[in-house]
This record gives structure tokens, C-alpha cells and sequence, in this order.
């Protein structure tokens, strides 16, 4: 199995991706455990000294003001994790969770953080043994970063709580380290607020998110190519010449692809009785200028991800020359920015496809295609209701594409005064992520039927191959009217496994 090596200067997106959804293992390296022990040295000092330091001697939060004597020290690690244990609603999925914890033990490992090596090496340990702690939807405000999920995370590093084993049932946290030989961790002085005070789940989901993204944004040009074919509309519009005066990388990238499908294409530029068409509607012109314009969102969200995953978040921190200092490095308004751009530009990208697929089922605008490219109109009501659901997800997106943050309710006896929303941008952009796979099945579905009818002219060679790999998925062709639910959900499966892109690769190559 592919093993991941942390070490201090933090992990890379790949790295999240394989521990978060290929259960890749987790190892320390020599330079972090080091790293490690000379950050608790420190706080070790600290901790003796007759001076209250924030963290370490302290309460938190609002009650930071209290010093707390040495024997209560354990104790308030405990209870900080346990007392901040308290989200509430359904479970988060694992991947998310897995994820989570990977990310906290990256901040760990950087050595800024005061953890002693043997909690970071049980860390690594309950990831390796595929435990996962139960994490709850609701309880993060994106600042002090994602508090109550990563304090449902340390509950199961102290042995308590409820965690899902390596069989997918839930069971008390404590009988799954035994199982595995996984002592519980005895927190000390900072070690409690260290494992919970970061933005790991916003930057989990974001790093998730992202992959997915990539994938999709692929697969709607392709889709929107395989409709301009079922419409017979022009592929002069994707002229690499026009792309290059308005110069945005991703509105290229997006037209080089949907070029790159139509090349060799029969369909393209015949009209219905040779009646000359000027233009093409916005949804299929200007399909390169909306999927591009996301892509670039795409790339500056990659960019704050990256530096992200290269931070080191937490509060206090350990510094090199031994001052143990307060900061706001945990605020997630970074991070929840980009998940909130990220979602307005799938719901664009969703919006958009919804409308090319609506022009496909039309007659009066499909260039002689059937009636919902039904079999016997009237008889047959053919797409009509899958363009309906498809309209359903859209009209979600929409309102998924409202920022969270832009809100901020204030927390901790206002000490906590201005919060991200962070976990609530990420959470409802991975609700927009599915929708959006969803509507563009839906547009493949419909697009595909489109060029089949267009009997007697040849579509590009990625076409057929795109057509023939979904036909063998299991997505039925034209005929007539049959339980489309099933059909969809396969439409569905093979745009979410990536089989569309693939197909369309075997003759274009890698798209960009």
C-alpha cells in the first residue's frame, strides 16, 4: 500500500487525496518527530515557569484570563476536548473525517505546535488502522477553526466517544484502539487545544472538492461539444485565434477541448434545410467562456489550497526562537472564500448545461430533432422529465451558491467575534459538487440520444467513442419511453468514475 511520509513542511494535495479516499498508510519522518520533541521542550519550560501562558496555563477563549494550577493541567486538556465534542446532526462522510485528522497531524508535525511525538504517532496510528472517529455536521465556525469536529477526532485519540472500525460499524473509540493496540493518549498542557483549533476540515473538503472539480470542468466540455453536434451548430466559434484575443487561460483550455472532440465531426456546421444560422445560441457560443471563467476559479482556489496545505495552523504556536506567541492563523476566511467562489461557478457551469439540454429537447429550436428526442411524440414524452430534474439540481445550485461567508454570528462571549463560516461553505459546496456531476449525466444522457438521431451524418471519433463506452456502461440509447431513473443513476456513475473523460481521451488525448 502507498505510504504517505509527513514531515515539517507540510503534505501536498495528492498526498490528502490518498489518505483521505485510497487509505494510503502514515509515517512520520525523522525530521518531524526531532521537530516535535524541541517544540515540547519548550512548552515543557513554559509549563514550569510561575507565569500563566495562553494554552498552556490557561483556560481558552473567554476564559483565558484564569490561570490554572499544575495538577488541573491534565485535566483541562481533557475537558477542552470533551466539553468542545459537541456537534450534533448526521455524520460527515469518512473520507471527510479522514481527511480531517491527516491535515491536523500535518500541523502537528510542523513542529509549532508543542504535541509531543507519541500523540502525532497515535494520530498516525488510528489513521493506519482505518479507524474513523464520528464527526458531526454541525459545530464548526470556521474560527477558532473547525472546533467541534476536530474535538470529536481527539475524543477518539483519548479513547472515548463512538468511531466507525475498519468493518464500517460504529463502536465506543475505546474498544477499537484496544482491538488495534492503540493505547489512549493522557493529554498535557496544550496538547487538548493543539488537536482542535485548525482549519483542516474546510481545507479537507476544498483539496477534495478541487480533484473533483477538475474532473467535471473536463467532462462539461465534453458534453457541450456532443450537444453543438446535436444541434448541427459551428465549431468556428472554438478557433484557438478567437480564444487568444481575449487571452484567459481557462476559456482556452475549455475551447482547445471541445475542439479537440469535434475534430473530424460530420455534424458540425449543417443546418436544417440548409437554412444558413449566423450564430449560435449563448449556450453552446459561449460554453468556452463560462466553463473557462470557472476553471480560472478553480486555478486561484489551487492556489490558496496549496499555500494552506503548506501552513502551519494553530494557536498559540511555537516559534524557532522559543516564544510561544498568540495569533489568528486559525481564522478560515481564506479557505472559505474560494469554497464559496467554487460553488458559484458550478452552479454557473450547471446553470449553462441545464440550458443546452433544454435546446436539445425543444423542436423549435433543436434543428429538426424530435420532440424531447422522443420515439413517437405524443405517444412517448421521450427527456421531458429528466430536463425537469435536471432544472431541480440547477434551482439547488443556486441557492447553494449563496456564501456562507458572508455571514458571521459571533461566539465565546463575543471574544470570538468574527467567524468564517468556513465548514459551512465547504459542506454545502460538496452538495454542489454531486449536483453538478448529476446535471451534466443528464446533458451526456440527452446529447448522446441527439447525435444518434442525426442519422446519416458521422459524429468525431471521440463522440463514437464517448457514445459507445456509455452505451456499455448500460445507458440506453433512442427508442421508446422505459424507466429512465435507472438509466440516469448509470449516466450518473460513469461521469462520477471519470469514464467519461476516459472514453473521450482514447482518441483527443490528455484534455487540459
Amino acid at each position: 500500500m502507498h505510504t504517505v511520509v509527513v514531515g515539517t513542511t507540510g503534505v501536498t494535495a495528492s498526498d490528502v487525496l490518498a489518505v483521505a479516499r485510497a487509505g494510503a498508510r502514515v509515517e512520520l519522518s525523522a525530521e518531524a518527530v526531532a521537530a516535535l520533541a524541541a517544540a515540547r521542550g519548550i512548552v515543557d519550560q513554559l509549563a514550569a515557569k510561575p507565569e500563566p501562558v495562553y494554552g498552556v496555563s490557561t483556560g481558552f477563549g473567554a476564559l483565558a484570563t484564569r490561570h490554572i494550577s499544575q495538577e488541573l493541567r491534565a485535566q483541562l486538556q481533557r475537558n477542552i476536548v470533551r466539553s468542545h465534542a459537541a456537534g450534533m446532526g448526521p455524520r460527515v462522510e469518512r473520507e471527510v473525517v479522514r481527511a480531517l485528522m491527516f491535515l491536523r497531524l500535518k500541523t502537528v508535525c510542523s513542529g509549532h505546535t508543542g504535541v509531543r511525538p507519541e500523540v502525532a504517532q497515535t494520530m498516525a496510528d488510528v489513521l493506519n488502522a482505518a479507524i474513523t472517529p464520528v464527526v458531526h455536521e454541525y459545530g464548526s465556525l470556521g474560527c477558532s477553526g473547525d472546533l467541534a469536529p476536530l474535538s470529536h477526532c481527539a475524543l477518539t485519540l483519548m479513547g472515548e466517544g463512538e468511531a466507525e472500525g475498519p468493518d464500517g460499524g460504529v463502536r465506543p473509540a475505546g474498544e477499537l484502539l484496544a482491538e488495534h493496540g492503540i493505547a489512549p493518549v493522557e493529554l498535557r498542557e496544550k496538547e487538548g487545544l493543539a488537536l482542535l483549533n485548525g482549519t483542516d476540515g474546510m481545507l479537507g473538503m476544498l483539496v477534495m472538492a478541487l480533484a473533483d472539480l477538475d474532473t467535471l470542468y473536463k467532462s462539461a466540455d465534453i458534453t457541450a461539444a456532443l450537444t453543438l453536434e446535436g444541434l448541427l451548430g459551428t465549431d468556428k466559434v472554438l478557433a484557438p485565434e478567437l480564444h487568444a484575443i481575449r487571452p484567459h487561460p481557462g476559456q482556452g483550455a475549455s475551447a482547445a477541448n471541445m475542439l479537440a472532440v469535434l475534430k473530424g465531426s460530420e455534424l458540425t456546421g449543417h443546418h436544417q434545410d440548409d437554412a444558413p444560422r449566423v450564430q449560435d445560441a449563448y449556450s453552446v457560443r459561449c460554453a468556452p467562456q463560462v466553463a473557462g471563467a470557472g476553471r480560472d476559479t478553480l486555478a486561484h482556489a489551487r492556489l490558496v489550497a496549496d499555500r494552506e496545505l503548506a501552513s502551519a495552523v494553530d494557536n498559540p504556536v511555537v516559534l524557532p526562537d522559543g516564544r510561544v506567541e498568540s495569533n489568528g492563523n486559525f481564522h478560515g476566511a481564506p479557505v472559505a472564500y474560494v469554497l464559496d467562489f467554487l460553488a458559484i461557478a458550478a452552479a454557473d457551469l450547471a446553470s449553462i448545461a441545464e440550458r443546452r439540454t433544454d435546446r436539445l429537447l425543444d423542436k423549435n429550436r433543436s434543428h429538426g430533432l424530435p420532440p424531447f428526442l422522443a420515439d413517437d411524440p405524443g405517444v412517448d414524452s421521450g427527456l421531458m422529465i429528466a430536463q425537469y430534474t435536471q432544472a431541480a439540481l440547477v434551482s439547488e445550485m443556486k441557492r447553494l451558491a449563496v456564501p456562507a461567508s458572508a455571514d458571521s454570528i459571533p461566539s465565546s462571549a463575543m471574544q470570538e467575534d468574527h467567524v468564517s463560516m468556513g465548514w459551512s461553505a465547504a459542506r454545502k459546496l460538496r452538495s454542489a459538487v454531486d449536483n453538478l456531476t448529476r446535471v451534466i449525466a443528464i446533458e451526456l444522457y440527452a446529447a448522446t440520444r441527439a447525435v444518434e438521431l442525426r442519422e446519416g451524418l458521422t459524429p468525431a471519433p471521440a463522440s463514437r467513442a464517448v457514445i459507445d463506452a456509455v452505451r456499455e456502461a448500460g445507458v440506453e440509447g433512442p427508442g421508446p419511453d422505459r424507466f429512465l431513473a435507472p438509466d440516469l443513476a448509470a449516466a450518473d456513475a460513469f461521469v462520477r468514475a471519470g469514464h467519461l473523460v476516459a472514453a473521450a481521451e482514447t482518441v483527443t488525448g490528455p484534455l487540459r
